[in-house]
């Protein structure tokens, strides 16, 4: 957006044009009496301000305010400066104030390689010193904004010298940081036996690969998917940025920590809330949210069926389009999907203690919610155990995290820009090469199985992070055989 004032005769006026909407309208007054208590005195004349380009209906929020006042209060001087992005919101003294749209902006900007210099409240520049390669300006009130822009020699008093970055530990993998997490504040030391789940958790987490869970109640499905987010792969500064736009979009303020995203929708949700949308405008829902993190749907078949069929697109294209009267955004949706179930409205099927209260009906109405396509997006099926007495921790969350990133930087230095879950065609011949005997048990599988071409690539893949874990370059008819045992079987 570009912001033009002009000062024309006529009868004293203060309007802006272009399709703003009351957050900007009201920033008339804001603007006024800022300019005001800095000793600014408003000539005689209508003072028209154009939100440029004009056809973009909606605009709104409160950090056009600085750019709006230093256009009027430097109207009439000759000002010669490089090209700068302002953005700020004013007090009515002129004190500039940070806004929850700023970061997620200038980010956006700096991600299309459309920012150079910016200039920004003090408030402000916590959170945009972590954002690299831009020069970043930033003063405390209106009067410092007009006063840096009048004197261009004295502008680098006002430059941030060093951007802070990111204060975590990281490895260091192809000249490229990845930044991580060490403290566990949930652990897989508290998850007794399962491990048959805790084996494709790890799997999962290396991978990438999307989980469902079916047990009785209180067997431990809900228990390791909120374990899961922190052994996944590092983050780069990019991801730890972007996901700090995602909290501002959300409302929340980002702490730029290397934890993914861990969203857990109620079963109850609406699906605009879940996949987003809006009556008016486009707006990103818990799916969007999940971006580089994880998706979560415990009780899984309890959602509703449209909710559950409309994960295809998501799944399967990693991005999301919300289309409404007012706007069409694309967002992307690069998660991992885990789900959790009961085997029955009941839960008590699979139990050798309690007995099960549901009809066949019953359970085929329950199952018959989570369709064919949906399942055959799902990479690991796994059937929980009944709780014992005699079950006993046994692997903690930190040695799973170096298991993680151990294959991490295997399939880094391979050379893929993706993690095994989600490797495309090409990247699959490439990348994944299966031995005589693994080949085999493949075609015997096809055949048997009647796998889609769809099941068959996600097969290679579990395949090949489960050979990661192994260490093996290639795979072998064991990891294809661990990579089957893995599939939804038919009720």
């Amino acid at each position: 957006m570009e912001v033009e004032t002009t000062f024309t005769r006529g009868l004293p006026a203060f309007s802006i044009v272009g399709l703003a909407n009351s957050s900007i309208q009201e920033s008339r007054d804001r603007v006024k009496s800022a300019l005001i208590s800095n000793d600014f005195n408003f000539p005689p004349s209508k003072i028209t301000v154009n939100l440029s380009p004009s056809d973009v209906p909606s605009k709104k929020g409160s950090h056009f305010d600085l750019g709006i006042a230093l256009l009027i209060a430097l109207q009439k001087e000759r000002v010669e400066f490089d090209t700068f992005h302002v953005f700020g919101e004013l007090g009515l003294d002129g004190l500039l104030k940070d806004s929850k749209d700023i970061f997620a902006l200038i980010l956006s900007l700096y991600s299309s390689k459309k920012i150079k210099k910016v200039l920004i409240p003090k408030q402000s520049l916590y959170k945009i010193s972590l954002i690299p390669d831009i020069e970043i300006y930033s003063v405390d009130n209106l009067k410092g904004a007009i006063e840096f822009f009048r004197n261009k020699e004295n502008q680098d008093k006002y430059l941030l010298k060093d951007n802070r970055g990111i204060n975590c530990k990281h490895l260091e993998i192809m000249d490229k940081k990845y930044y991580y997490e060490s403290d566990f504040e949930i652990d897989f030391l508290n998850v007794k036996g399962q491990e048959i789940a805790k084996r494709a958790s790890l799997i999962c987490a290396s991978g990438g690969h999307n989980m469902l869970m079916e047990g009785s109640p209180g067997c431990g499905k809900s228990m390791i998917a909120k374990r899961i987010p922190h052994i996944l792969p590092p983050m780069s500064l990019e991801e730890i940025l972007y996901n700090a736009k995602l909290d501002t979009l959300d409302c929340r303020e980002p702490n730029f920590k290397p934890i993914r995203n861990f969203r857990s929708p109620h079963h109850s949700s609406t699906k605009s809330s879940i996949f987003g949308g809006g009556s008016k405008d486009a707006k990103m829902g818990e799916v969007a949210l999940s971006h580089n993190g994880i998706l979560f749907f415990d009780e899984f078949t309890m959602f509703d069926k449209k909710s559950i069929d409309s994960l295809r697109e998501p799944l399967e294209n990693y991005e999301i389009l919300v289309s409404r009267v007012n706007s069409k955004i694309n967002y992307k949706t690069k998660f991992i999907f885990i789900g959790a179930q009961n085997p029955c409205p009941c839960g008590n099927l699979l139990s050798k203690s309690k007995e099960c209260r549901c009809n066949d009906i019953e359970i085929k109405r329950y199952k018959n919610k989570i369709s064919e396509p949906i399942l055959d997006r799902i990479d690991l099926f796994i059937q929980m155990q009944e709780n014992s007495s005699i079950d006993k921790p046994s692997v903690s969350s930190k040695e799973l995290q170096q298991e993680v990133f151990r294959v991490f930087e295997l399939q880094i230095k391979r050379g893929q820009k993706e993690l095994n879950g989600r490797l495309d065609d090409k990247s699959i011949e490439k990348f994944c090469h299966l031995d005589d005997a693994s080949k085999n048990i493949l075609n015997q599988a096809i055949g048997n199985f009647g796998l889609s071409h769809r099941s068959v690539a996600k097969v290679i893949k579990i395949s090949k992070t489960i050979a990661d874990l192994d260490s093996s370059s290639l795979i072998c008819k064991e990891h294809i055989l661990e990579a089957l045992s893995y599939r939804i079987r038919a009720s």
